[in-house]
């Protein structure tokens, strides 16, 4: 940040002393990247970024989409999704809003999760992009539940950045209708509803 705007801010002497244009950061951003050492410390690292620094985020991909395109979607956004319960804590600071979790049981409480949502973001601020998920059929991967949710993520990323739309007008849902897959519903640390999936009657 420059002098004048860290008097503004008063948060002279919190940070470091350099000032640094986005070309310095973005180097910085990459090399971090590339020293992950697998695709998925990846995808964690670039979510956290998009979650704390959007501007640097879209830059990065921008400028390194051929690199960065199959880390935030095909192929690795596959085993994201697959671990998506156990590395959701890691993909953004607490209480980040990243998305909309419908729940099936929550359903009668729709005007409560909306109102919820508009309190988090800033005045104004109406999503005109959804990408919606119900998890039921991920990239062949079969019934992955709540942990779907990579997938609107995911493409909403490239969209911004290939289409160029606005990121805070962008919202990734998912539907939360529990799994068929007993093996999400079994692990202690899957973040979705415990049930199976209702029947057409319901």
């Amino acid at each position: 940040l420059p002098y004048e705007t860290r008097t503004a801010m008063h948060i002279k002497g919190l940070v470091p002393s350099a000032v640094e244009d986005f070309s310095a950061q973005e180097t910085r951003a990459l090399e971090q990247l590339k020293a992950k050492g697998t695709d998925l410390e990846k995808y964690i690292f670039l979510s956290w970024l998009r979650n704390t620094n959007i501007d640097l985020f879209y830059r990065l991909v921008i400028h390194n989409l051929k690199e960065i395109a199959p880390i935030i979607y095909t192929p690795t956004v596959g085993q994201a999704c697959q671990e998506f319960s156990h590395i959701y804590p890691f993909l953004a600071p607490p209480n980040t809003v990243d998305g909309l979790y419908i729940p099936l049981d929550e359903v009668d409480n729709i005007d409560e999760i909306l109102s919820n949502y508009r309190a988090s973001v800033p005045p104004g601020c109406v999503p005109e992009t959804t990408v919606i998920t119900d998890g039921s059929r991920i990239l062949g991967l079969g019934d992955l539940g709540m942990n779907g949710m990579g997938i609107p993520v995911g493409k909403l990323q490239l969209y911004v950045a290939a289409a160029g739309l606005d990121p805070a007008r962008c919202l990734p849902i998912v539907l939360d209708f529990g799994t068929d897959n007993a093996k999400y519903r079994d692990d202690p640390l899957y973040l979705g509803l415990r049930r199976e999936r209702p029947d057409d009657n319901e």
